[in-house]
Formats: structure tokens, sequence, C-alpha cells
């Protein structure tokens, strides 16, 4: 750990540089450019909570807001953790020729789609000003669910960098499981729909926990409870461990599969 850390500092200009990247990249030849970190997620609130308040009909207060906020936190999510387990592959090159430590290059992917979430974030706040919801004081707790779901997305993008590196296949089929994670978490409808068993296996979801969480504290002006942040952290940091163990036992062999 204390040679993660000093690595960090060492090479902290070098990440800042390739977070500036990353994002230079992302919207390489758009005419909004980050415009679009405020769109996105306004666009598919629109359409969402059209199709699926005419569709199911939930009778949840100010459905678009429940919507765009579920979108925020799991789309942070899953383009943190794909885009990290991609990252070793493409900077494969540069990996080739100089000293680098390779956990910058995931952690630069999750880094980026952080400042993505803070850019969606803003939406969120417009999109409250603008429909005239209440705007708490407790929505300054808000870091409280964004830092547990960043240490946790850090620690699975480790270990999904690592295992792609070696298992190709694992990129295609990632994109099936976040497929089953956006249905395993309450982005769309409400918990009070889920039968009994279900309802139990959706809140083991760490998504869920700290989705309810981030509602808590922006929509509802709601202290979360204590049970939810100590099982969001306890999820977070068994990720974040487990992603740095696996990532170190596997780094030295990574050039020859690159």
């Amino acid at each position: 750990m204390t040679q993660y850390i000093q690595n960090f500092i060492k090479f902290r200009p070098l990440l800042k540089e390739l977070v500036t990247r990353d994002i230079k990249t992302k919207y390489r030849r758009s005419v909004l450019g980050v415009l679009w970190t405020l769109l996105n997620p306004l666009l598919m609130m629109i359409v969402l909570s059209i199709v699926f308040s005419n569709l199911f009909r939930f009778r949840i207060e100010n459905y678009p807001l429940y919507i765009l906020s579920g979108q925020l936190i799991y789309n942070f999510f899953s383009e943190g953790t794909s885009r990290s387990m991609s990252a070793v592959i493409d900077n494969a090159s540069l990996i080739k020729k100089v000293y680098i430590p390779k956990y910058l290059f995931a952690f630069s992917r999750i880094l980026s789609s952080f400042i993505n979430l803070m850019a969606s974030f803003c939406a969120l706040i417009i999109v409250m000003i603008f429909t005239d919801a209440r705007l708490y004081y407790t929505v300054i707790l808000a870091i409280i669910p964004i830092f547990l779901l960043t240490v946790f997305a850090t620690g699975i993008g480790l270990i999904l960098a690592a295992v792609a590196v070696k298992f190709r296949d694992m990129i295609h089929l990632y994109g099936v499981l976040l497929v089953a994670l956006n249905y395993l978490a309450p982005i769309i409808y409400p918990m009070s729909i889920l039968p009994g068993k279900i309802n139990f296996l959706v809140r083991l979801n760490p998504i869920t926990q700290v989705l309810n969480i981030f509602r808590e504290v922006v929509i509802y002006g709601q202290l979360p409870s204590a049970g939810s942040v100590l099982y969001s952290l306890v999820m977070a940091v068994i990720a974040l461990v487990v992603g740095l163990y696996v990532f170190y036992k596997n780094q030295d062999n990574f050039i020859l599969n690159l």
C-alpha cells in the first residue's frame, strides 16, 4: 500500500495528463463537446420519464428526478468500470516503452468518469430548480454516496482491468453483466413493487444502497441510515482491497499478454 501511495504522489502530474486526454478523446470532433455531459442525462431523463410514467404509472413523486438520480449513479459506475477494464490494453504501446505504475491508467478512467458525474450532478440540480423541487440542506451530504461509489468503482475497475488483459472475452461479458445490474437496482422502478425474495436480492446490490443514500440526501432531504452507509462502506473497502491485490499480483505478467 505504501508503494502505491508513493507512486501516486510521484506520478500525479501524469495522472492529470491521462485524465485530460481521456476527456478530450471522448469529446473529440464533437460540436457541443463537454456539454453532452449535461445533455445526455437530461435527454435520457425525458425519454425514460415519458415512457415509464405512462407505461407502468409508478406512483413516485417527481418521477423525472427519481430517474435522473438513478441514471446519474448507474452511468458513473457503468462508464467508469467499463473504461477502466480496457485501460491497460489501450495503453499497451506506452507500457512497453517506459515504466509507469499501471494502475494509473485504470484510475485515470475512473477520475474522468467522476468529472462527468459531477457535471451530471449539476444537471440534476438544474432540473430540481426548474421543476420547483425543494433543495434541502442535506444535498451537501451527497459527497458521501459519491465517495463510496467512487471507491467501489475503483476496486471493481482494477479487478476488471487485470482480468481483461488475459481474458479479452471479459470485455464482452461485462456488457451483459451491466445490463443485468441495470435491472437489479431501483433505477427506473420503486423498491415497493418487488416481491420479498427479489426485494432482498436487490437490496444486497451495493449500487442499490448507494443510490438509496443519494436519493435520501438529495431528493428527499433525509439523513441516510447508519446501516446503509456502513454496508456501502464495507463493500467499497472490500472491493478496493481485492482490486489492489488482484491488480498487484497480475501486473508483472501484463506485458506477456499485451
